[in-house]
This record gives C-alpha cells, structure tokens and sequence, in this order.
C-alpha cells in the first residue's frame, strides 16, 4: 500500500509553502551569482536578526558539509574531534570531518539518550594530553539529539565550560535546530552563542527548504579564511539565490517555528496514541519531533508490509518514528490503527528473519 505520508525520516518530506513561495519569487530575472544577490543579503541579515548578534553565515548544499567543514576549520590532522557515539558526525559523515581536516580522529562518548555530560567530555580530554596521542580540538554537540531529546541552555553552558577549559572550539550540529528551539521556547542565542557556542550548522532542510544548510560563526575569527575552504570544497553555489531565498520565506514570518512546533506536536500524539498500546515500550523521552519504540521485528516488518516507511537504526528492535512539518493527525491515527491490529494479532504472525530496513536515513 502507498503512502502519501510516512515516519521515515522529515527529509522525505516536501518543501513547505513559504520555502516554494519564496524560490518561486526569486526565480525571475538575472541576479548575480556567488552570493552577491540581494535574497543572500536578506537571508544573512535575518539570521544575525533570529541570533541577536553580528555573525558570519555561510550557505552550503549539505548539512554533512557544514559539519564537516565547520570543524575542519578548528581542527587541524593532529586534533580530535569529541562527540556522542550516536551523532551525524559519527555516523553519518562517510568519515568527511577527518578527510577535510586532513585527519583529524574522531572520538565518540557514551552518554544517555544522546546527550553529553561535562564529566564524560572532561574525563576524554583528560584521558591523554602526551604527543602520541591526538591533541583534543573541538568539542560537537548535536541539538536536537539524534535520539530525540534536548539540551537544556544550562546543560550546554556545563558542556561548553568544560571544553572550553581546554582551549576546545563548540560546534553544534543543528540539523534540527528549530525543534530543539521549539521544544525550549527559548531565544535561539540562549543555546548558542550565550550558551558557549562558537559555531552552528543551522539546518532547515527537515523543518521544509529542499536544500542548503546555513553554517553561522558567532566567533567570527574562526571563518578568516573560511571563504577559500568553502569554495575548495566544491560549496559555493553560482546560483546561491536558490539556497538562500527558501530562508527568506522560513525566518521573514517565523514559518520555521510554526513547522518545527507542528512537527513536534505530532511527535507528541503519535507517542500518546501508541502509549495506549499494550506491550509498547519507549526507548527515550519525546523532547522533538522523533519517537523510538521498541518493536520486534516481526512487527517492523508487518507494518513494512502494510506500507509504512521507517528505520530500526541501532538494533532490529531500534524503531525510529520522525515526524515532520507536513505529519498529519490521520497519518498518525492510521499508523496507530495499523500496529494495534498487528499487536492484537501478533502471535499468528511468522517470525521475522529479516533486520528491518537499516540503517540508511539521516
């Protein structure tokens, strides 16, 4: 069965109306390219606008290079890179951070429901400071979590503090930023720039643009040369009016809370509908706009059957449900309705042998 709407991932979904209005708007006329455009301009003054500080903000195609290039440019092939063992920088990367840092080692903690804790990062820059061991560089923290939690503005000052002791450089992968700032209701500077942070790669693509990721220096001494790198890297757009425009349309009339705060809602509901469920059992709090579920595969695959679309990302038990700015209430009840029944039929269901769909999915 075909689905129009599915809990795979909120990159599958489309691009919002405000997104497509404004790149419609901009696709009239001449303009001059390489970000000398006057959508760039505006796009660039609203992000220094939502921050409340002067910052540099770089428009790339993609979040992992934006991850990738941010610390690249505080890590030099000595360095290391901390993080959580679940985060894009980790997993998802197909190891791009070390390749443009010229190999830079990535070093992944362990930390409950995907966040970080001072003492974890104190005690892995602590662990080795002689000269055979990578000297630590950066510290990236990942808001929202991978797993769907938040860092509260306090818990990322203790994280900041602690790296920043060391002389380490914050990044923090912002790839769904807007949910992280829906589901606070704080300023957007209250966790980053206030909060310690030196650079954030300030996704929309999930929350409703079809591409082009914004990577924002509040320490502007770090993008000096930021420029050169980025055009090396093949991430300097000719027709950059076509990135930056869907930005306009997002930040002009807060259109990215509205989708991040429906996004979330969603979440929220589908988690109260199948807490109604005998026998479902959570992996972490809904904080955002994502549910795990603990579902045998004999159920993932039944509901794979039945024509839903989603990913068992860290065992064949791992259920991650997204929702996005476009998740409707009936998708959700549909979902719902399906499990249930499966639920109720369970033990005539065959065993499953397969693992899911995998691993595939940001």
């Amino acid at each position: 069965m075909k689905r129009a709407r599915h809990f795979a991932s909120d990159n599958n979904s489309g691009i919002c109306p405000e997104a497509w209005g404004a790149l419609e708007e901009a696709n009239h006329g001449h303009a001059s390219g390489y970000g000398e455009d006057q959508w760039t301009r505006k796009a660039c003054r609203l992000i220094r606008d939502l921050f409340e500080t002067d910052c540099d903000v770089f428009f790339i195609f993609t979040g992992s290079a934006a991850n990738a290039l941010g610390l690249a440019s505080v890590c030099r092939s000595y360095h290391s890179i901390i993080c959580h063992e679940a985060s894009h920088v980790q997993n998802d990367e197909c190891g791009a951070p070390e390749f443009f840092s010229g190999g830079a080692k990535v070093c992944t903690l362990t930390g409950k429901d995907g966040r970080l804790t001072p003492e974890a990062i104190t005690a892995a820059i602590d662990k080795r400071r002689d000269l055979h061991f990578p000297k630590t560089g950066a510290l990236s923290l990942t808001q929202s979590t991978e797993l769907g939690t938040v860092y509260t503005p306090t818990q990322l000052k203790a994280n900041c503090h602690a790296a920043k002791k060391s002389g380490l450089k914050i990044h923090m992968d912002g790839a769904r930023f807007s949910n992280a700032i829906a589901s606070l209701g704080v300023a957007p500077k209250d966790i980053t720039w206030k909060a310690g942070v030196d650079m954030l790669s300030f996704g929309l693509t999930k929350n409703g643009t079809h591409a082009g990721e914004a990577l924002v220096f509040f320490d502007k001494s770090l993008a000096r040369e930021f420029d050169w790198q980025n055009k090396q890297a093949g991430q300097l757009a000719s027709k950059m009016r076509f990135l930056t425009a869907p930005w306009i349309g997002m930040l002009q009339d807060g259109a990215w809370l509205r989708h991040a705060n429906h996004a979330n809602k969603m979440a929220k509901r589908l988690r109260r509908a199948l807490s109604k469920i005998s026998g479902i059992k959570f992996l972490h709090p809904t904080q955002a706009n994502a549910v795990f579920v603990d579902m045998p595969p004999v159920l993932v695959d039944a509901m794979h059957k039945h024509g839903w679309h989603f990913y068992t990302l860290y065992s064949d038990n791992d259920a991650r449900l997204m929702c996005s700015w476009d998740t409707t209430p009936k998708d959700i009840d549909d979902f719902v309705g399906d499990l249930n029944d499966l639920m109720t039929k369970r033990k005539k269901l065959r065993p499953n042998t397969r693992k899911g769909q995998g691993r595939k999915a940001n």
